[in-house]
């Protein structure tokens, strides 16, 4: 199969196993709706810390992958899960 076309669907497991995963952990350890707890994470500073979290369940995805034999998807997981990173130290930073 086309390698572009692995990373893209890893890259989109990523990105959807982290929404996924942050809405998990708001839903199960969060007294507050979605809207409001990411109100509250912003106010507060603590975005990254929920994006953080919710990144976790990035690793079953990846390791899935692996497991299966589709290198380039779970490349596309870590570049989603890198990104991630990224915007988590932006939100540090700024």
């Amino acid at each position: 199969m086309n390698v572009k076309k692995e990373l893209v669907i890893g890259f989109i497991v990523g990105i959807i196993a982290n929404t996924i995963g942050t809405l998990l952990y708001i839903l199960l350890f969060s007294e507050f709706g979605i809207a409001e707890t990411f109100q509250a994470a912003v106010q507060q500073g603590h975005i990254g810390s929920l994006l953080a979290l919710g990144a976790i369940l990035n690793l079953i995805a990846f390791f899935g992958f692996l497991r299966i034999r589709r290198d380039n998807r779970a490349k596309g997981v870590l570049i989603a899960t890198l990104i991630t990173a990224l915007a988590i130290l932006y939100y540090k930073i700024f």
